[in-house]
């Protein structure tokens, strides 16, 4: 009679000791730590394009920051500190529209990598589950992006809070000075306090010509009439001569690691539809430098909705304060044709904001994931 050995028996399998630990099912929808970092070593030998990320998103800081540092430190009277809450908003918002585009290209290949390079075959062949495939590359592409990002703003930071001049007293807009930390109420009672001031001070009260003959109750009329607006230039001035509070550093912060984290996650979903990585980088680029600012910089009647499903329209309202001073006038910065900071058209909802974010997160996410499990092999 011949005997089997229980060990060998379909369906049974030695139980693992107590130094040992159970291997996944191969098939196993949740990706292993082993695949995950297999594929985090694809994407970071892809030279040539973590390359292109460090440079688009670290050299501008290092660039920009060691000049300054240098002319300071050679002629310090001409020069002011290297630190300045100006030039921290325009750098962070440079990190957040170069650091959109680098995550696409960076989502695109790590979304296109194996049908480029003949492996998805092979992959599909082992057994492994695609989803597991797309879920792995999630990780591996964050933990790429996410530490570069970190490093750049870390320097923005510690150059802004250590090589910036002592926080001023007063706030000057439109040439007048004013008090610091006043409410609407107070900035209100300030400016009808001293009528004609305002009015000769540029501040924007629509009287045209007859500003300098106006009367005291014309001013004081047309105060009350744009105190929104006088009140909105006024904070925005406020944040814009300080520098940025540890608390909202960190708020902005975790907005651009967003920022960042959405593009990549965009690129990886369209780059895995459309199997293209040139195709899948060229349109979200355009998106991203060209449809967004078009769209946000002026309401479509009957559109407007349509409009605020775009990302960039709600990322932009998202925004944090602290990068308010970009701009001028009291808002966030125009960069690249117009880029982020360009929302011209009424806010949404914060429901909305937050639902077209999870949306454009989950949607690009499912689709990338369905397409990996129906393509063909």
């Amino acid at each position: 009679m011949t005997t089997t050995d229980p060990s060998l028996s379909k369906g049974r399998s030695e139980a693992p000791g107590p130094g040992r630990r159970a291997a996944p099912a191969i098939g196993a929808w949740l990706p292993t730590w082993d695949l995950i970092t297999t594929k985090n070593l694809e994407i970071r030998k892809r030279h040539g394009l973590i390359i292109t990320v460090a440079v688009l998103l670290v050299v501008p800081t290092v660039l920009i920051y060691g000049l300054r540092l240098l002319f300071h430190a050679v002629d310090p009277h001409s020069y002011g500190l290297a630190g300045d809450p100006a030039i921290f908003s325009q750098l962070t918002n440079l990190m957040a529209e170069f650091g959109f585009i680098a995550a696409v290209a960076l989502g695109a290949a790590a979304g296109t990598t194996d049908l480029s390079d003949g492996m998805f075959r092979h992959l599909v062949i082992t057994g492994r589950s695609r989803l597991a495939l797309y879920l792995a590359r999630i990780p591996a592409g964050l933990a790429v992006t996410v530490p570069i990002v970190a490093l750049a703003f870390a320097m923005n930071c510690l150059v802004t809070s250590y090589e910036s001049p002592p926080p001023p007293t007063s706030v000057s807009m439109n040439g007048l000075t004013l008090p610091e930390h006043l409410d609407q109420a107070g900035l209100q009672t300030w400016l009808l306090q001293r009528p004609q001031q305002a009015a000769t001070s540029g501040l924007p009260l629509r009287l045209g010509p007859a500003a300098v003959t106006a009367t005291p109750a014309q001013i004081r009329s047309a105060i009350d009439r744009d105190m929104t607006s006088i009140y909105a230039d006024y904070t925005g001035d406020e944040i814009g001569g300080s520098d940025p509070a540890d608390n909202e550093m960190a708020k902005i912060g975790l907005w651009l690691e967003l920022e960042v984290g959405i593009g990549f996650l965009v690129g990886l979903g369209l780059g895995s539809l459309t199997g293209q990585r040139t195709t899948t980088t060229i349109v979200l680029v355009a998106l991203e430098i060209i449809v967004t600012p078009l769209l946000a910089g002026a309401q479509i009647p009957y559109f407007i909705n349509g409009q605020r499903l775009l990302i960039g329209i709600a990322m932009d309202q998202l925004r944090p304060a602290g990068l308010a001073s970009a701009n001028s006038g009291g808002g966030p910065g125009q960069l690249l044709f117009g880029g982020h900071g360009a929302l011209g058209i009424p806010p949404m909802p914060t429901w909305a904001m937050i639902s077209v974010i999870a949306g454009w997160i989950a949607g690009w996410s499912v689709i990338g994931a369905w397409r990996m499990m129906t393509r063909d092999a």
